[in-house]
C-alpha cells in the first residue's frame, strides 16, 4: 500500500471525529465552555484523547506533513479548552481573594511574627528615647517627612494636623497622607525585592519604618495627644502597616528559600518560595489601595475620636477574621508546596 493511499484512508476513517471536535473546540473559543451542553462536555474530552491518539499514530507511520500539521494544532487548541482556565477574570479574584491569599498568608505566619516584632521593636525603641530626650526625633523623621511637626512645634500646631479643618491643615494633612501613603508603599515593595539580598536589608528597612513610627508616638505622646494619633493613623494604618509586615514576611521567605534550600537547588527552591511570597505581596498591595481610599476619604473628612478608633477596630475585625478563617476546609491547602 502506497504512503498516499495509507494516509487517505486515516484520514477518511478518523476525519468525522476530527471535524467534530474541531466545531466543538471552535464554539468554546468564541463563545466560551459554557455554552456546551452536558453530552457535549462529556464528548469534549473524549474527542480530544481520539485526537492525541491519532496524532501519535500519524507521526509513527510518517503521514504526510498536512496531516500531522492539522493535528497538532486542533490538539493544542483543544488542550486549552479541556485543561486550561475555566474561570473569568473576576472568579479568579473572587477565588484569590476569598481562599487563596488568606492561606498564604497563613503558611507565611511565621515571617509575619518576625517582620512584626522587628517593626515593633524599632517603635518601641524610638518611642523610648523621644520620651528620654525629644531632639532624638530629628534622628529618626527627616525635616521632609515631618513637613513641621517636631519638638519646636506647639502642642496646638500639632493637634491642628489632627483636627485642624481650615484649608491650609487640610492641605497639609492631604499632602502628608499621600507622602505617607507613598512612602510605606514603596518600603512595602523594597522589603519584599530586598529578600534577594540575605533579608538582612529587609529587617533593617522594618526596623527603620518602626522607628518613624515610634518618634511620632513618642513626640504626640509627650504632648497628651497620643490616644488622637493612634486615632488619626490606625484607621489607614491598620490595613497599610499589616501590608508593610506582608511585603517584608514575603522577603524574608524569599531570604530563606535563598540562603536555606534544603534538598532543593537553590534555584528550585526559590521558585518555590517566590510564587507563595508573590502571592502574598499582590494581596499586600490590595490593602495599600484600600489603605489609600480610607486615608484619601475618611480621615479627611471624620474629625471624631471615636468614630476613628471605632473604623480602627473594624478594620482590624474583618482583616484578622479575614485572614484567619477564609479558606478554611475548602480542601488541600494549594499554596503549601510554596513554602521553602
Amino acid at each position: 500500500m502506497s504512503a498516499g493511499l495509507r494516509s487517505a484512508d486515516f484520514r477518511r476513517e478518523r476525519a468525522p471525529a476530527w471535524r467534530d471536535l474541531d466545531a466543538l473546540v471552535t464554539r468554546v473559543e468564541k463563545d466560551g465552555l459554557h455554552t456546551l451542553g452536558p453530552e457535549e462536555l462529556t464528548r469534549l474530552p473524549m474527542l480530544y484523547r481520539q485526537a492525541i491518539s491519532s496524532l501519535s499514530v500519524a507521526r509513527a507511520i510518517s503521514l504526510d506533513r498536512n496531516v500531522l500539521d492539522y493535528l497538532e494544532s486542533l490538539t493544542q487548541r483543544a488542550y486549552l479548552c479541556v485543561y486550561g482556565p475555566k474561570r473569568n477574570l473576576f472568579e479568579a479574584l473572587g477565588t484569590f481573594f476569598s481562599r487563596e491569599m488568606p492561606r498564604t498568608v497563613r503558611a507565611h505566619g511565621r515571617y509575619i511574627l518576625i517582620a512584626a516584632l522587628v517593626m515593633l521593636a524599632g517603635t518601641v525603641t524610638a518611642f523610648a528615647l523621644t520620651q528620654a530626650d525629644p531632639s532624638y526625633f530629628h534622628a529618626f523623621v527627616d525635616d521632609d517627612y515631618a513637613k513641621g511637626r517636631g519638638p519646636d512645634a506647639s502642642t496646638a500646631e500639632l493637634r491642628s494636623v489632627l483636627y485642624g479643618m481650615d484649608e491650609t491643615a487640610a492641605e497639609s494633612l492631604t499632602a502628608f497622607a499621600l507622602y505617607l501613603f507613598q512612602r510605606n508603599a514603596g518600603i512595602g515593595i523594597l522589603c519584599f525585592a530586598l529578600g534577594f539580598a540575605a533579608g538582612l536589608p529587609t529587617l533593617i528597612l522594618l526596623f527603620m519604618n518602626g522607628l518613624v513610627l515610634g518618634a511620632f508616638w513618642g513626640l504626640y505622646h509627650q504632648r497628651g495627644l497620643g490616644l488622637d494619633l493612634w486615632a488619626w493613623v490606625l484607621p489607614h494604618g491598620v490595613p497599610e502597616i499589616f501590608a508593610v509586615i506582608l511585603c517584608g514576611a514575603a522577603g524574608l521567605s524569599v531570604a530563606r528559600a535563598v540562603l536555606l534550600p534544603g534538598r532543593r537547588s537553590r534555584r528550585a527552591s526559590l521558585a518555590e518560595g517566590g510564587r507563595g511570597a508573590a502571592r502574598v505581596v499582590a494581596g499586600a498591595v490590595a490593602l495599600f489601595l484600600y489603605a489609600g481610599l480610607v486615608e484619601g476619604v475618611f480621615r479627611q473628612t471624620v474629625q471624631s475620636l471615636d468614630a476613628r478608633l471605632a473604623l480602627s477596630a473594624v478594620n482590624a475585625a474583618w482583616l484578622a477574621f479575614w485572614l484567619l478563617r477564609a479558606g478554611r476546609g475548602a480542601g488541600p491547602d494549594p499554596t503549601a508546596e510554596d513554602m521553602p
